[in-house]
């Protein structure tokens, strides 16, 4: 199920008790993707930008430092900052992955090169640059710039790591938290920054988003096996492309030397054939590796709502907690 037909939407609600900020976060991002002297640059992003995108990240900024407090201005700036630099990393796994489909359009590398793909996120993380100095707080600077690292680091480590059968659990979590969790963590504990909460509060909006960008890509993760409407891409395309994700990594541990064989065979050397898709598929369900995995999706999401323990009482909290249950909420 995608987060458009779940029974709730707490996203939803999410964004309208944060209208006006939203309403501010999307000006300043028109007005900084502008380009003087390079028009492809506000072409390439709107295309990806008016995609039809939740603005997740930026609303957890938001929420965030509202939840705690911050009557500042500087909570647009970050949640810009926040959207740019996701958007930056969208145009570049496009190139790296080959991809020609996202948010179920054609990619930018696709409609463009990629050429302009990557130098236009270069550009994206620039700007983002440029907001996070404008907040005057070196210790955001320090978090969204520590961000950005993790964030090219799990993507190298997905590189190497794809294609190898001996992936472990342990790696792959690495993945995940470089190349989701810390954008989502940073996010969430940005806010509490900017709002000069006190530091178990920043400690507990850090965990919450770390908890809640595992879960969001754990889920992603199985419904690129599962399917669900929305979710952008096909049925198999991590597969295709030989990404190793926990059900497989866990599928792998599990069988026996002609699973092995077969494993080696379509993912590390890329030969794939008629059937090979609905043999892989059938030895996830075969392992149980399919459930095992959305229980884990399950715990990461407890561990969100466990977090916000440490945090105010507040009616962005209630709406905190319906989402980390919503993240997982895809897999019904």
């Amino acid at each position: 199920m995608s987060l458009d037909h779940a029974a709730t939407k707490p996203h939803e609600r999410l964004a309208a008790a944060l209208a006006d900020d939203m309403a501010a976060v999307n000006d300043m991002i028109a007005a900084r993707m502008a380009s003087e002297h390079a028009p492809r640059i506000p072409e390439v992003t709107a295309h990806l930008v008016g995609a039809g995108g939740k603005r997740l990240r930026p609303m957890l900024t938001l929420a965030a430092a509202r939840m705690c407090g911050y009557d500042g201005p500087f909570h647009v700036h970050l949640a810009a900052t926040v959207e740019f630099i996701h958007t930056a990393t969208l145009l570049h796994d496009d190139v790296v992955d080959e991809s020609d489909k996202r948010r179920g359009r054609p990619t930018a590398n696709l409609l463009w090169d990629n050429t302009s793909s990557v130098l236009v996120g270069d550009y994206l993380f620039a700007r983002s640059f440029q907001l996070m100095v404008e907040t005057g707080s070196l210790r955001v600077l320090d978090i969204l710039a520590n961000a950005s690292a993790t964030i090219a680091e799990g993507e190298v480590l997905q590189l190497t790591a794809a294609r190898n059968i001996k992936t472990t659990e342990d790696t792959y979590l690495k993945v995940v938290r470089g190349k989701t969790a810390a954008l989502f963590s940073a996010a969430t504990q940005v806010g509490g920054v900017i709002a000069a909460a006190p530091e178990d509060q920043i400690a507990a909006l850090y965990a919450y988003g770390d908890a809640l960008g595992i879960a969001f890509q754990i889920v992603d993760d199985l419904l690129d096996w599962q399917g669900g409407a929305g979710i952008g891409k096909n049925i198999g395309d991590d597969f295709r492309e030989g990404k190793l994700t926990m059900p497989v990594i866990r599928a792998i541990a599990a069988g026996d030397t002609t699973d092995t064989v077969f494993w080696t065979r379509t993912l590390e050397k890329r030969v794939q054939e008629t059937g090979d898709l609905e043999h892989a598929l059938a030895l996830l369900q075969q392992h149980g590796t399919l459930d095992s995995t959305r229980d884990d999706a399950l715990m990461w999401a407890e561990r969100a709502k466990d977090a916000l323990n440490a945090l105010p009482d507040h009616e962005i909290k209630g709406m905190l907690t319906d989402l980390a249950d919503y993240v997982v909420a895809r897999l019904v």
